[in-house]
């Protein structure tokens, strides 16, 4: 067998490997795409938890960890609605550890870590200034890509890269490519932005979120239009890792309508 051969025997094998499934339940918006799936999820969720103790210690250290008790109030509120509805894509997540704090920053920005760490940014409160509803939309979208997992596929991409690297160099003979895996874990995790499929996916999954709290879905449409006059987006999209502002509304506005009876019999509900 030539080099080149055995390279691409290898290569195969490591995709027989990883696990190609659906992290998630499909729901009303179809969330059912097959993921490639590398790294473990306790893994994933470790190094997730590790790292948000160090940020929101840190945080604290600084006097910038929930420093004013009606944003964190707020933002808890939501959470608490929101999480309980995660049990349509994922039986296992209104289980997680969940954590939901305010970090004081001009970034206009907020995230959920794998396993269910969120982080408001103090920036978005006050630049956006979102109605409960938009916080709602914000908040279901950044949950939808730890309920999906994208850090862990995307983790998954960037070491089969690095594995490819390294079997090549090896086989054909180019020496070491020494691809630290472990950094490239973390560059992903936390660093890389999502790519235009995870957040599609993530807008079409925290609508759902937010309608089946009992929150307006179409709320995401004006919280994205918001996001776009101050610059919360890309102007050409194929240069973007994120949906065009006016593409991404779009989509939105398809997905609200369609979950728009979840949030009419959650209303109904709600005391």
């Amino acid at each position: 067998m030539s080099s080149r051969s055995l390279l691409a025997a290898l290569l195969a094998a490591l995709a027989t490997l990883a696990g190609c499934a659906s992290t998630t339940q499909s729901g009303a918006v179809g969330a059912d795409r097959s993921q490639f799936l590398l790294v473990s999820a306790e893994q994933m969720n470790q190094t997730a938890a590790k790292q948000y103790a160090t940020l929101t210690g840190r945080a604290a250290q600084q006097g910038a960890l929930n420093r004013d008790p009606a944003q964190t109030q707020r933002v808890k509120a939501i959470a608490a609605r929101l999480i309980p509805q995660t049990a349509v894509f994922r039986a296992d997540a209104p289980q997680w550890k969940w954590e939901a704090n305010v970090l004081t920053s001009k970034e206009v920005n907020a995230w959920c870590m794998p396993g269910g760490k969120i982080a408001v940014y103090t920036g978005l409160l006050r630049q956006i200034n979102p109605t409960d509803d938009e916080l709602a939309a914000v908040m279901g979208h950044e949950i939808a890509h730890a309920l999906r997992e994208h850090s862990r596929e995307r983790a998954s991409q960037e070491l089969a890269k690095s594995a490819v690297i390294g079997i090549g160099a090896a086989v054909l003979g180019l020496g070491s490519a020494g691809a630290d895996l472990g950094n490239a874990l973390a560059t992903v995790t936390f660093s890389l932005p999502f790519s235009r499929e995870h957040e599609r996916e993530a807008d079409r999954i925290g609508v759902e979120l937010a309608a089946r709290a009992g929150y307006d879905p179409r709320a995401a449409v004006t919280l994205w239009q918001k996001m776009a006059k101050v610059g919360g987006g890309g102007s050409v999209e194929i240069l973007s890792t994120h949906p065009a502002p006016a593409s991404r509304i779009e989509d939105l506005k398809v997905y609200a309508e369609k979950v728009m009876p979840l949030y009419e019999a959650a209303k109904v509900q709600r005391p």
